[in-house]
């Protein structure tokens, strides 16, 4: 149980805060403020000055990475929420300081864990590295995939559906996952 942990929690979308706020509170942190602009979770952060805040990557006024940019310095500890994993989203959102990231949609069962891990990182350090590594070669894999599909769309005339089935299928024969698939594609050895 994490006690005395304030968070601050920002998301345009309402639902969202709805159910962060509960797993937070079933959690023992005091969710001291929320808010769906950008500008307005700004101003509640450095007016509070909580432990944590979640904030979304696109909202109105000013997005999440732009906010954690502002507050870099402070004491507060930033994590995004994010439904996207561009790479340049992630390398921009470090450069402003974000310790982590969540992606949507989520589960009490992975962000209890990650956020113990970064509020206390003496006590988790090995799982929040090891975490991160994980996410970071997740969101890797992901752009390899896209970008055999795009190669495979482009030499063989597919739709995208049949570019990410040409690939999975070949990874489900092979036995091998479609990263694997994916860079035999980008580097010009595969003949499936």
């Amino acid at each position: 149980m994490t006690m005395d942990k304030r968070a601050v929690i920002a998301d345009d979308e309402s639902i969202i805060r709805l159910d962060l706020k509960e797993i937070l509170e079933g959690d023992g942190y005091l969710v001291v403020g929320e808010a769906a602009r950008g500008d307005d979770a700004l101003e509640m952060i450095k007016k509070l000055e909580p432990d944590l805040a979640l904030l979304d990557v696109k909202m109105p006024g000013l997005d999440g990475v732009e906010v954690a940019r502002q507050l870099k310095g402070s004491n507060t500890v930033v994590v995004l929420l994010t439904a996207f994993s561009q790479r340049t989203l992630i390398e921009s959102a470090r450069d402003a300081g974000v310790v982590a990231y969540l992606v949507k949609p989520f589960r009490s069962s992975e962000i209890l864990p990650k956020l113990a891990a970064i509020l206390n990182p003496a006590a988790h350090e090995p799982a929040h590295v090891a975490e991160v590594r994980h996410i970071d070669d997740k969101i890797e894999t992901r752009e390899i995939v896209q970008r055999a599909k795009e190669q495979l769309m482009l030499e063989r005339g597919l739709d995208e559906p049949a570019a990410f089935e040409v690939i999975q299928q070949s990874a489900m024969r092979g036995r091998t996952r479609m990263r694997d698939i994916a860079q035999q594609i980008l580097k010009g050895e595969f003949v499936g």
